[in-house]
This record gives structure tokens, sequence and C-alpha cells, in this order.
């Protein structure tokens, strides 16, 4: 029989193992290790990592982040439909009222700016084609032609509950984009902070085509994802 030592150690253990399942639930039954010859539990290197995704989990997120991207995509292709029919009320539906807007090109190709705010020409229109549309969570990037102009064009839109909040234009410019692997980032969205570029690894998702197809000579960005 053991001693009161032995006896009051192993209802300490036991009143440990239930606080622990109790307050940490995710932790797996299988990484406590206790010998019954033994006075002290002994405990695995991993009592203190959670379970990895299971791949039912990671499907799941997976076809979350699928969904997204098509409604995304959706709501962007609705608005360049609405611009090429001039409907201006879905236009003004599917753009937040305080769209944050960022532009690179030459100030005379600020198209899209004279199309929404009605300063456009009538007799000289620019028409926005897009040649590809992708998304990548509630980023979309769309890459166009203008033809008769000689122009390719970029534009990276963010859409946040169906409402277009934030574009970003791109004229005769090579876009590259990629995928910062800091999941530490607070806000989601594209940024050109070259200083975070260079300190967070980075994954290329994306680059522009059309500019190389045309044969000329662009300055070329970095648009990281966060």
């Amino acid at each position: 029989m053991g001693s009161d030592a032995d006896e009051a150690a192993l209802v300490f253990t036991s009143f440990f193992f239930f606080w622990v399942l109790t307050h940490y639930p995710h932790l797996s039954h299988s990484q406590y290790i206790y010998r019954e010859d033994e006075t002290q539990p002994q405990f695995s290197s991993a009592i203190l990592h959670c379970h990895k995704p299971t791949p039912a989990g990671v499907s799941e997120l997976a076809h979350t982040e699928a969904a997204l991207e098509e409604s995304s995509k959706r709501v962007v292709g609705a608005l360049y439909e609405a611009l090429s029919t001039r409907d201006v009320e879905t236009v003004h539906q599917l753009l937040a009222p305080d769209l944050e807007w960022w532009f690179h090109g030459p100030p005379n190709h600020q198209h899209l700016m004279r199309l929404l705010t009605g300063s456009s020409s009538s007799d000289d229109p620019f028409h926005f084609d897009p040649v590809s549309i992708v998304a990548f969570g509630s980023t979309v990037l769309v890459e166009g032609y203008e033809e008769r102009r000689s122009v390719a064009w970029v534009h990276a839109w963010v859409v946040t509950d169906g409402i277009i909040t934030q574009v970003r234009e791109y004229f005769n410019t090579s876009v590259t984009v990629t995928r910062l692997s800091n999941t530490d980032k607070a806000a989601e969205g594209p940024s050109t902070s070259t200083t975070a570029a260079r300190s967070v690894p980075c994954t290329c998702v994306w680059q522009s085509k059309v500019c190389e197809s045309m044969g000329k000579s662009v300055p070329g960005l970095l648009l990281a994802l966060q």
C-alpha cells in the first residue's frame, strides 16, 4: 500500500488532468503520458500544440474561399456591364460612396474617373472591355486593352459585403501580384508597400500579360495582397 505522499500525488494528478481537459478541450487525450509505476505525470512535447486542420476542415475552408472569389467576380463583372451600357443606377449601387481610389499612369488616361463622374466625352468614350478577370479572396484583378488608343489597363478591385470599396488603376503598367506569407496582418486587401514586400516572404500569384504582348517598354509595379 502506498504512502500518504503517493496517494496525495495521485489525487493531485487526477485533478490536474481534469482541469486541463476542462480548460483545453482541443488537446488530445493521447498527448498525456502517465505510467502507473511513476508518481509524477510525464507530458509529451505536443501538449502545447493544437490539432492540425483535418482534411474535411481544409476542404471547407477552400470551398468558402472559392465561394467568396466567385461572388466578388460577379460583382465586378456586373460593374463592367453597367459601365458598357451606361447604367448609372447600377453603378452607384455597386460602388461604395467613399470609394478609395488609387491611380498609376499618365494623367490623360484617367478614363474611369471621368466616366464615373460624368465628365467623359460622349463623342469619344473609352471602352473598358475586360480580357481576363481573376480573384484572390475579396480582391478582383481585371486586365484589358483599348486597341484604338493602344492602351493596356489593370484594375484591382476590393469587394466587401457585395460592395466595391477600393480600386487601384494602372495604365500601360506591368503589374505583378504577390501574396504575403505573414498571417499576422490585421487588415486584408492589396498593399504597395515595398518595405513590407522586402521583409516578408512573398509568392507570385498573378502577372499582367497585355503590356508584354503589346511589345511596349512600360514601368512595372508590385501589388502585395495581405
